[in-house]
């Protein structure tokens, strides 16, 4: 099966810069707008996320005068789109917050994409029989208590992967989309000893447990099919669906300016740019 190249990048609030002149103006002048703090800070965070993500992905400068030049606005549907130099970009991107930290994938032009952030903590029944479906509960009821909260997390951090996929978000009901593991996958490697050890970050960094992505699938009512990957270390996980199905998740590294190979939607990104507007990518 081929499957498309997917990427990501995680930041914190920690990492955005005081100054906000990496905005553009339209993102300046939205955000001039925002009265409340919080509403402001979880903004600022996603579109400095974003914009990291779309520079390290080109091999771009990392300058606040190159990040102005990526522009992240929302389409008609909600989900994010962007712009470099006043160009479309060749490339799709999807968003999650949560907790001060924000996850930004990035996959190939005509891909249906969606990722997703969740905390790991204790939901009520009622909450699993609001929002699962029938076969997801079966899951939840085998799991142990202990192993309940980041299955019931993940559960539903890979519905809403989907659904930010469908560009639909949580407008769909969430038992509209099942989701599904690897025979024995599930018991064997993501719920039993092998977590233990990345329990020990609480703090989840971009660098922890890279080597973990496990599996998993997402089906809509009417056949319709996502893959995916999902990883956990302490009290969260990330989630990435994509259609086509995505490669193993490639973690991106902020600030980049170094070379590296081009693969051909490489080439067509880099190409689009440099015709669109005269950049230098070391």
């Amino acid at each position: 099966m081929n499957r498309i190249p997917v990427y990501w990048l995680q930041q914190i609030e920690a990492d955005v810069p005081a100054e906000s002149n990496w905005l553009s103006a339209s993102e300046a002048l939205c955000l001039s707008r925002m009265r409340f703090a919080k509403r402001r800070a979880d903004w600022r965070l996603g579109r400095w996320t974003a914009k990291c993500a779309m520079a390290a992905r080109l091999n771009l400068s990392s300058d606040f005068e190159t990040l102005s030049q990526i522009e992240i606005h929302a389409s008609s549907s909600g989900a994010p789109g962007v712009h470099c130099f006043a160009q479309p970009a060749p490339a799709v991107i999807s968003l999650s917050h949560r907790a001060n930290t924000a996850l930004c994938s990035i996959a190939p032009l005509g891909t249906d994409l969606g990722c997703d952030l969740e905390m790991v903590e204790p939901h009520s029944d009622a909450f699993i029989a609001d929002y699962f479906t029938a076969e997801e509960q079966i899951l939840v009821a085998k799991a142990s208590s202990a192993q309940q909260p980041l299955l019931v997390a993940l559960l539903w951090s890979a519905k809403e992967s989907a659904l930010k996929a469908l560009r639909a978000g949580l407008r769909l009901d969430t038992r509209c989309v099942v989701v599904s593991f690897p025979d024995g996958l599930l018991d064997e490697i993501a719920l039993g000893e092998n977590q233990s050890k990345l329990q020990e970050d609480p703090s989840f960094l971009p660098s922890a447990g890279l080597e973990n992505w496990c599996p998993l699938q997402v089906r809509r009512d009417g056949g319709q099919v996502f893959q995916g990957w999902w990883q956990h270390a302490g009290n969260m996980l990330r989630t990435l669906v994509a259609a086509p199905p995505p490669a193993y998740p490639i973690r991106l590294e902020f600030p980049s300016n170094r070379c590296q190979f081009e693969d051909g939607h490489d080439k067509m990104i880099r190409t689009h740019l440099l015709r669109s507007h005269p950049i230098s990518i070391s």
